[in-house]
């Protein structure tokens, strides 16, 4: 069992920067590939990004360079930087923790952030 627990979001003009924080905890947490996910009004929830433990990075394409996820597995804990931040970001955000050999059997969600980018 893993638990998150996020934290971060919150408004911005566009523009802005957000830092979004997923501290995880589980004796087994810090296997688990992490990601982002997010879900905006009506829309389906998409990946943002994903780490492995070795630091591998997964990006959607829609990213463009504008984030950045880290892990510090001292802490079990996964960022994702948000920058130049556009209307079309605002979403909630979810954490999420995949086991990497059995992703359908034990996949974990946070309770998702709130992040709102309007001027």
């Amino acid at each position: 069992q893993v638990q998150l627990v996020e934290s971060g979001g919150g408004s911005v003009q566009p523009g802005g920067s957000l830092r979004l924080s997923c501290a995880a905890s589980g004796s087994s947490a810090r296997i688990y590939i992490m990601g982002w996910y997010r879900q905006a009004p009506g829309k389906q929830r998409e990946l943002v990004a994903s780490i492995r433990t070795g630091g591998i990075t997964n990006y959607a394409k829609f990213v463009k360079g504008r984030f950045t996820i880290s892990r510090d597995s001292a802490k079990n804990t996964v960022y994702l930087q948000l920058n130049s931040l556009k209307p079309e970001d605002t979403a909630v955000y979810y954490c999420n923790a995949a086991h990497p050999v059995l992703p359908e059997r034990y996949t974990y969600w946070g309770q998702g952030t709130q992040v709102t980018v309007s001027s």
